[in-house]
Order: structure tokens, then C-alpha cells, then sequence
């Protein structure tokens, strides 16, 4: 069933600064994740699997990579109505600022989404991995004439800290928000209501998801003539005091990936025997572009724990809970460890370099533990990488240390024989 009155924003973020350096030459959507996606296919394939393909993405920075990859990927027949399109932050008559929060970016967009008349604005973060048929949420909100639905994401006690906490009454109307509590006694009251729980374990409390279905007429009000900025922070707040605003419960995965810790933990985690998510459902799996590539072309390998994508070339290495991207080539005695190599967007003999540099993948003779290599990086022989003490962030030429974890950057050469 498709929901022809629904449009649906994907909320690109600003300049990722939480995952830099990964932004550093593409916006947050267009960060590759699992091997062969990007962060974007999520909030999208979820929307079209739930019959919602009126999409627009919010972006501004850095934003090249992200319109190749959506133009490539999600293309309609001339018999749908439906698009995916990037919405980037304009000059205009009535303005010419760039977007300066969630809830501003959206404002600005008004003007495009008014002419598709919609009854609802389904309104997406761009930076999960999680699979949402927001159908049953649509439903809900309905039914019930709410002015806005806020999915939420059962957390225990512990990780509350990191995330911003929604007080639910009895009725399932949102009261309050809490961010980011540091103190366990301001949780009090903020627990899920028994009638909302599924088990009798320990208490558990709501956080907000990113993901709110307005009301067409609500939206509006909320944000034309207005100054706030930021939808978690301003907007839903004020709203609690003077719209019916309920809430969605999902309790099924979903993983805040937003920083460089996350991004490679939720990684890793994918390339478990079991791993807690999958790309592909039946009816509902994760789209991204085809690249017609070939199969990987493995050789007297040790592989444990670890994904290997297409068109890889793989010569005598270990490679150990590790997620090798497509392009990605690895030599003969190179041993990877919990590490995310992310490939490359052509092979050696397809591209120009310049004499006496490393070729493109991971060379013989290399040692990477607990880091991640970004697209098109020249690793020469005899790299050593090791992973640093969690909190560790540290700044140089050709690579960064994020809270420990070591990133070489994109297009990045380290000469043989370098330790890091």
C-alpha cells in the first residue's frame, strides 16, 4: 500500500562533526556503512518499505557524494509518483542562511513540500541503523488524531546518559523531554508505564528516536513565523504544552550511530556470526546502489568473524571480525583485527597515479588492529596499526585517533614500514 499523502524528510545533520573525520569529504548520509551501504539507504528503504515514496533529503555540506549515490540508486518509473530527491540549503527572497538546526532546516523547506499537499510529514534522522515499518506508527497516529507521533526506543538505566528521554504518562501522551541525564535521580518518573512494558524485567525508559510524524497543519504552525532552531531541544518541548503529542514504541534493534565509536562498534558488530541486524528481509530489505562488480577473489586466506563485499581481492591474509568493503585489496601476509576497511571506488589499473606511491588497498606484510581505513587509502608494506586507549583523540597528516579507535583518511597514502 503506498501512503500518497505522506512526505517524508531525511534530516541530513550538519557538518557530522561527531564523525569526523569520515565527513571530511562527504555529509553524514553518504558515510559507507555495512560494506556496501551508505548511512542514508536506511531512513529511505525503511520509508519505501512502508509504502511512504514522496522523499526529500536535507543536506548542505560536503553533499557531491551523497547526489551521485541517491541519483544512482533511487530512480522511479515514468508510472510512479514517487522520488527521492536532495533538498540542499538555498538562497532565496526570503533568506539566504544556511540551516542552522533540524527544526530550521525543515522550516526552510516549507515552501517545496506545501505544493505535494500533504496530510503528514514523516521526519527522519539520517545517521541509524535500525528497520522501522512505520506503517503500524502511521496508523496509530490517526487513529488516535494525534498532532504528533514520537517513536521511541526502550533503554536501560545505564545508557541513559547518552540520550534524550521522553516522560510518558498513563495515557501515552508525551509530558516532558530529559537530555542527556548525568544524574540517575532525575530519572525518577521518566520509567516506561507498566501498560507500555512487554516484560517484568528492569525498568526501562523511553528515548526519543529522531523520528516524529507531524501533522501537515501542526508542522506548520510549530515552525512558520518562528525562531527555534532544533526540533529535540525547542520545538518538542514547547509543542508538549499545546498539541496532543503521543508516542510509538519500536523495540526491536535500532543503533544511534553518530559517532566515530559507534560507527565502529555497530560495524563490527554486523560482521558477527549472529549478527543483531541484517540488510536484506524478505519484503522489506535495505536498498543501495548496484555496482555490478564481481565476486571477491579470495586466495589462501585465514577469515573469521567478517564480511567480505563485492569485488574484493583478498592474497594470502588473516582477517579476523573485520567488514572489508567492495574494491577493497588486502596482500599477501597482512593480518586485519576488528578493523573496518572501507575500499575503493576503482581499482589500481583504472585510475592515474603518480610513480613511487603505494597502490590502492592494504599492501603485503601488514599489521591493522582496531582501526578504520577509509576509501582509497595506500597502505605500503610493513604497516603497523594498533588500536590506542579508549578517550584517545589525537590529530595528524594522513590519520586521526577518535576516542582510541585509529581512522586513516580517505585518499590517504602512509608510506611503508610507518607505525601508528
Amino acid at each position: 500500500m503506498v501512503n500518497e499523502d505522506i512526505i517524508c524528510l531525511v534530516l541530513g545533520g550538519g557538518r557530522g562533526t561527531r564523525l569526523d573525520p569520515l565527513t571530511r569529504y562527504r555529509c553524514k548520509p553518504a558515510v559507507p556503512v555495512g560494506g556496501k551501504f551508505r548511512l542514508v539507504d536506511i531512513p529511505i528503504s525503511n520509508s519505501l518499505n512502508s509504502g511512504v515514496q514522496k522523499i526529500f533529503v536535507i543536506t548542505q555540506f560536503n553533499s557531491a557524494s551523497l547526489n551521485g549515490h541517491i541519483s544512482q540508486t533511487f530512480q522511479f518509473g515514468i508510472f510512479s509518483q514517487g522520488f527521492v530527491q536532495v533538498m540542499a540549503a538555498e538562497q532565496t527572497t526570503e533568506g539566504g542562511d544556511w540551516y542552522q538546526g533540524t527544526a530550521d532546516a525543515v522550516r526552510k523547506s516549507l515552501t517545496h513540500i506545501r505544493d505535494y499537499r500533504p496530510r503528514d510529514v514523516l521526519v527522519l534522522s539520517g545517521d541509524q541503523l535500525y528497520r522501522m515499518d512505520f506503517r503500524p506508527m502511521i496508523k496509530q497516529h490517526r487513529k488516535r488524531g494525534s498532532d504528533l507521533t514520537l517513536a521511541v526506543h526502550p533503554i536501560p538505566e545505564e545508557k541513559t546518559s547518552a540520550f534524550g528521554i521522553t516522560k510518558i504518562n498513563s495515557q501515552g501522551r508525551v509530558e516532558s523531554f530529559l537530555e542527556k541525564p548525568q544524574d540517575p535521580a532525575l530519572l525518577s518518573g521518566y520509567e516506561i508505564p507498566a501498560q507500555f512494558r512487554n516484560s517484568d524485567g528492569p525498568e526501562m525508559y523511553p528515548v526519543s528516536m529522531g523520528i516524529y510524524l507531524f501533522k501537515w497543519e501542526v508542522l506548520c504552525a510549530l515552525l512558520e513565523n518562528r525562531e527555534e532552531l532544533d526540533f529535540g531541544h525547542e520545538i518538542l518541548p514547547r509543542a508538549t504544552d499545546t498539541h496532543e503529542m503521543n508516542f510509538f514504541m519500536f523495540d526491536d534493534y535500532w543503533e544511534d550511530i553518530g559517532t566515530i565509536r559507534a560507527y565502529y562498534e555497530a560495524n563490527l558488530d554486523l560482521a558477527l556470526a549472529n549478527p543483531p541486524f541484517m540488510f536484506y528481509s524478505k519484503g522489506a530489505p535495505i536498498y543501495t546502489r548496484p555496482r555490478f562488480l564481481g565476486a571477491s577473489r579470495i586466495r589462501n586466506c585465514q577469515i573469521s568473524e567478517s564480511m567480505v563485499c563485492d569485488g574484493s581481492y583478498l592474497f594470502g591474509s588473516s582477517i579476523h571480525n573485520s567488514v572489508v568493503s567492495i574494491r577493497a585489496i588486502v596482500e599477501e601476509g597482512s593480518v586485519l583485527r576488528r578493523s573496518i576497511v572501507l575500499g575503493a571506488d576503482a581499482y589500481e589499473a583504472d585510475v592515474k597515479t603518480e610513480p613511487g606511491i603505494p597502490p590502492l588497498g592494504i599492501g603485503p606484510d601488514c599489521s591493522i588492529d582496531g582501526a578504520i581505513i577509509d576509501k582509497n587509502a595506500r597502505i605500503g608494506a610493513g604497516v603497523k596499526i594498533t588500536p590506542k586507549e579508549r578517550g584517545t583523540n589525537e590529530d595528524h597528516p594522513f590519520y586521526f585517533v577518535r576516542d582510541g579507535i585509529v581512522v586513516v583518511t580517505k585518499n590517504a597514502v602512509v608510506p611503508a614500514g610507518t607505525m601508528i
